[in-house]
């Protein structure tokens, strides 16, 4: 049986053409874990007047108190200068802020440097997000899983399989709208409402005429998060009409996307397995340690377990997940900024979040084995480069690359001026 190697795999970026960089917030106040600190935060920039409140803003090139830009789309958020803006906190919404961190954010287009319009008006519980994470492949990736603490070698997702690949995500799945860097963003779907997927035109009718069966686009993004990996042009999804592969895969990258949306049913650990706080935290943790050979988090004298050695070592783009996580939570603030308003204590919706956390890295861990034999059977029967040019799905049209034109919604624009879209 013929067979491909990932190299001559089509380009993610050819598969799924329309894709956006990330939101630049431009400063680190308006997302928190916490949304009643945001409101706080607010609060306490409306009671500051003149240059105190610039102050506060934290103004840059892109956003100062003076910056006229519109309200953010499906939001209520003021449009007039934030100079002499007064009123409530807009409601905080539930974003991604750096891999499998779900924080809060005030969704104000005159606090965000960039906001990416586009991808708050596809915004809806229908959509899926997906997100490059931008993991460094070959001699680099070998390096930083050499890389050793506690004179322990760290394995994880930032080394290298069996197989020779990289072990950390290549890519994200979200329902929450992305804030996170680097990598580009590509939504499952161009418009609200779960219409017109982003895929290359033609692409669903060739998989359903090789597979014999209908191909919904969210198999084929569930595909493509099982298979995905690094090539020297960008990632590449290497396509397959074999069933049995097909099937295996798109079961794989199911249970992938239902891990990282954590949407329905919450994701368990078997008995004696899941974590549990063995001892309280402190109201004010400090840097979290971790006991690799009790696979115990430390917090002072607060201790949760068992947390497996494959959920601490989990790490996205070289980035360790739950040390960031535990980071964003525990980390100094300078005094006297917006950021400095936080909690008075550990919020009990955290602990929760974090014994999630640890559950679903370590099942996520669970599947790499999969993931490795997927790696030998998505080439077979493949469905290269050269047959989808000759089917006329590639090279995809100009248009396919952009947004949806028109959108049914109106928009606020500067000083409550209508914005067309």
């Amino acid at each position: 049986m013929p067979s491909v190697t990932h190299d001559d795999a089509p380009l993610l970026a050819d598969l799924m053409p329309w894709s956006v960089a990330p939101p630049r917030l431009g400063r680190g106040w308006p997302a928190a874990p916490d949304p009643a600190a945001l409101k706080a935060r607010w609060d306490a920039l409306m009671k500051a007047t003149g240059p105190d409140r610039e102050a506060l803003l934290q103004p840059t090139r892109s956003r100062t108190g003076r910056t006229a830009v519109g309200q953010l789309p499906g939001r209520s958020g003021g449009t007039e200068r934030l100079a002499r803006a007064s009123g409530p906190c807009p409601e905080p919404v539930r974003v991604l802020r750096s891999p499998f961190d779900e924080q809060w954010l005030i969704p104000d287009q005159r606090l965000i440097d960039t906001a990416r319009p586009e991808l708050w008006r596809v915004a809806d519980e229908r959509q899926i997000f997906l997100v490059e994470t931008g993991t460094a492949t070959g001699r680099e990736t070998r390096t930083r899983g050499e890389r050793t603490r506690g004179g322990r070698t760290r394995g994880g997702a930032a080394g290298t399989d069996d197989a020779g690949g990289t072990t950390g995500p290549q890519l994200l799945a979200t329902s929450l709208l992305p804030v996170l860097r680097p990598g580009r963003v590509r939504p499952l779907y161009r418009r609200p409402g779960g219409a017109e997927p982003n895929l290359a035109p033609g692409l669903s009718g060739h998989l359903t005429a090789r597979l014999g069966r209908e191909v919904p686009a969210v198999d084929v993004l569930a595909w493509m998060m099982a298979v995905g990996r690094p090539g020297p042009e960008g990632l590449t999804v290497p396509l397959t009409g074999d069933v049995g592969a097909w099937d295996a895969g798109v079961e794989v990258g199911r249970r992938m996307l239902w891990l990282m949306r954590r949407d329905g049913e919450r994701p368990r650990l078997p008995g004696g397995r899941r974590p549990y706080v063995r001892a309280p935290l402190p109201s004010r943790p400090p840097a979290v340690r971790y006991d690799r050979d009790e696979e115990a988090l430390l917090f002072d004298e607060g201790r949760i377990s068992p947390v497996p050695p494959a959920a601490w070592d989990y790490e996205t783009a070289g980035v360790p997940v739950l040390e960031q996580w535990c980071a964003a939570r525990t980390g100094e603030a300078e005094p006297g900024t917006l950021e400095a308003i936080r909690p008075a204590g550990w919020p009990q919706t955290w602990t929760s979040e974090l014994l999630e956390l640890i559950t679903v890295l370590a099942l996520l861990a669970e599947l790499r084995p999969r993931q490795s034999v997927l790696t030998e059977r998505a080439t077979a029967d493949p469905i290269t480069p050269a047959e989808l040019r000759r089917a006329g799905v590639l090279p995809v049209p100009r248009s396919a690359h952009g947004p949806a034109s028109v959108l049914d919604a109106h928009e606020e624009g500067p000083e409550g001026q209508l914005a067309l879209i």
